[in-house]
């Protein structure tokens, strides 16, 4: 493929909600445009852009894919997206690298969850959106049922471009405002055939007009003059109100009978804005703010949006150049790590298969191999102009599970492949529990995990169970007592002799706080260390459970000694013989972890999310409307134990729309029969072990 300067590049993003057909979208694309020799079949497997082994099993995208193709002169490079909730992370990496969204819809739905995912995405970067209407073509499809919902949810910035004509229940033509045209479709072929004397479309195509009118105050006096607007004038009121976000193009077709996708790659070309349309902001070396624009001539400045861990190939990195241009004989300097980047063969990426660049042009995206310490969000810099950009915005994991390895001794294996995973997914968390000393895998949703899981096996060859992680419980006392600790040996020579008294009571410190009162030498100095250490020892092993043990003040305050028999073990011992005693004199307690928690949701599922919370023994402490439209948040206080399926319970009752950060507050002591529990589970385990 030739090099293409940045004026003639288009960056789009496919997304939207998951089975609304965006792959199929993208195989016609390709397809018609000639990348591709074959249209690709989700269902049969055998994609350009779902070319991952499990997305071929899933019959879902799991990670974004990019392939260009060649139109009108223009290079556009397509980036499909999963649209299942789990993944995620392959819509951030989207959005990061292109500068307009093509959202997805079926004709006959509304604008769902999905789709209101990607607008907010995308408005969130002040791109350009494009609505596409696919499956016009489906049984009982309704078109306008769509179209009318987004009138409803967007206004006026709605402009229907391409529209189907129909006769009875299926799709006569397709026309295209923009053209003035009508095409009929026949396997993919469009023929010109006269506009259709319909009151439906002439009123449509009114409302075309005045959309366009209304970008330019000069458009508008003309079409409140009832002069005609030129199609020149039509394309730069157009092209001007996509950029600027006043402008939303609707387009209606069929993907997987590739009808009218040939006007959606039209439209691409003639109104969405080159990369040379914006310009991005970059932290210098002195936390300046530096204003970059899309020059190939200009300081080298590329982003990471994406990185993949290839078997065959290596790491590779996706990289959109924001300015300057990447080629071999440049030297390259990541921000981050301030290093000089040896640089591995440049490619083209057309899903799964790479085809070799001499260069990466401002505006372009590439592929960059074996950059060593590189990763997703990262910056490519000259080393005499350092610059940071900024990376996608990846969402937090909010799933978590243990992770059991099969084998003994792949240990290492498994935490070598997870850290690779994570490379190439940002929202995977791997990490060990000091407390509770287990592995802990988190992620967006069961689906994420089980992918995660599957690539363990696929690519590095070892095999996880998950499992619901344990709490990290802690105990404390809620008495004040004197013990008694005495340890006493005798078997031929020296004997063993420890003896101290001790006194335990509540305290608001978290660590062990030890002090002495020891009048008289019944105990020597040089035994206190001993007496401190033995406690220190116990406390993190706890009293009842083995959780460790907080608010605890220990006071050696007498005691006797042997002066031949005794010995710092001695003491020891005899510290801990007094600690266990605990158990049964200071009605000890189990404290459970309690956490702040924000959930945020639709204004209907307000009240389902609060009955929901209070049965998970939550206190809710506010609530009121989010900074998001039609949207409410509700604070709470709830024992973290009880919260591992709430996102699952979240999107389930908000259909994807809700979210939630929990952050851990305090531990505050657990109602009884959760402490039995607790103490019960223990004594299980340890039987076990």
């Amino acid at each position: 493929m030739k090099l293409y300067n940045a004026d003639s590049i288009r960056n789009v993003v496919i997304a939207g909600h998951g089975g609304r057909g965006k792959t199929s979208l993208a195989e016609a694309m390709l397809y018609i445009a000639g990348a591709s020799d074959r249209l690709g079949r989700v269902l049969d497997g055998n994609t350009v852009m779902d070319f991952d082994p499990e997305e071929k099993r899933r019959k879902n995208s799991v990670a974004s894919a990019v392939c260009p193709v060649e139109w009108l002169n223009t290079k556009v490079n397509i980036i499909d997206t999963p649209g299942l909730f789990d993944f995620e992370s392959g819509v951030c990496e989207g959005m990061r690298a292109a500068e307009t969204a093509l959202i997805v819809l079926s004709a006959g739905s509304g604008v769902d969850v999905g789709a209101e995912k990607a607008y907010k995405a995308a408005a969130a970067r002040s791109m350009a959106k494009y609505a596409v209407v696919s499956r016009c073509d489906a049984e009982h499809s309704d078109f306008y049922k769509t179209l009318d919902a987004l009138k409803e949810e967007y206004g006026a910035q709605v402009c229907p471009i391409v529209v189907p004509y129909m006769e009875g229940d299926k799709v006569s033509s397709y026309v295209n405002f923009l053209q003035n045209k009508a095409f009929k479709y026949t396997n993919g072929k469009a023929a010109e055939v006269p506009i259709p004397d319909d009151a439906r479309i002439s009123e449509i195509h009114e409302a075309f007009i005045e959309s366009v009118a209304s970008v330019d105050e000069e458009l508008m006096m003309k079409y409140f003059d009832g002069e005609e607007l030129t199609h020149e004038e039509i394309v730069s009121a157009l092209s001007t109100g996509v950029a600027d976000g006043s402008v939303m193009p609707v387009y209606a077709c069929a993907g997987y009978t590739m009808d009218a996708v040939d006007l959606v790659l039209n439209g691409i070309v003639k109104l969405a804005p080159a990369p040379t349309a914006r310009t991005e902001i970059a932290v210098d070396a002195s936390d300046n703010e530096v204003e970059l624009k899309c020059d190939e001539n200009g300081p080298l400045a590329a982003i990471c949006f994406k990185t993949v861990a290839d078997p065959f190939v290596g790491k590779m990195s996706y990289v959109k150049v924001v300015s300057g241009k990447i080629t071999n004989d440049v030297a390259c300097f990541c921000a981050r790590t301030a290093s000089i980047q040896r640089m591995g063969k440049m490619l083209i990426a057309k899903g799964g298969k790479t085809e070799d660049t001499s260069a990466i042009v401002a505006g372009d995206i590439g592929v960059i191999t074996k950059l060593d310490d590189f990763k997703t969000g990262d910056t490519l810099c000259g080393e005499k102009n350092i610059l940071n950009l900024a990376g996608p915005v990846f969402p937090n994991p909010c799933l978590q599970m243990c992770v059991n390895v099969r084998k003994k001794g792949e240990e290492e294996k498994v935490a070598q492949g997870l850290k690779k995973l994570s490379d190439e997914d940002p929202a995977i968390r791997y990490y060990t529990n000091e407390e509770t000393r287990e592995q802990i895998l988190a992620g967006l949703g069961e689906q994420h995990l089980d992918l995660i899981v599957a690539k363990l096996k696929a690519k590095f060859g070892v095999e996880v169970d998950l499992s619901i992680p344990r709490v990290a419980y802690r105990e404390t006392i809620k008495k004040r007592v004197e013990i008694h600790g005495r340890h006493k040996k005798q078997s031929g020579g020296h004997g063993q002799f420890g003896d101290v008294w001790i006194r335990f009571e509540p305290c608001e410190e978290q660590d062990l706080v030890f002090a002495e009162e020891v009048f008289g030498g019944s105990v020597p100095k040089n035994f206190f260390p001993a007496v401190e250490k033995g406690l220190r020892d116990c406390v993190t092993r706890g009293i009842v459970a083995g959780y460790p043990v907080v608010g605890l003040k220990a006071t050696l305050y007498d005691g006797s000694y042997h002066p031949v028999d005794s010995s710092e073990m001695a003491f020891k011992t005899a510290a801990s013989l007094a600690f266990k005693q605990l158990k049964d004199t200071a009605n000890p307690a189990i404290l459970e972890p309690i956490g702040t928690l924000k959930a945020y949701m639709p204004d209907d599922n307000l009240g389902d999310i609060m009955g929901d919370i209070t049965k998970r023994r939550g206190r809710v402490l506010g609530m009121g409307p989010a900074d998001e439209p039609k949207m409410q948040m509700l604070e709470a206080e709830v024992p973290m134990a009880e919260m591992g399926d709430f996102s699952t319970i979240l999107r389930s009752v908000t259909a994807g729309r809700g979210h939630f950060t929990l952050e851990f507050a305090r531990y505050e002591e657990a109602p009884a029969n959760v402490a039995q529990k607790v103490i019960e589970e223990s004594s299980m385990a340890d039987d076990e072990d």
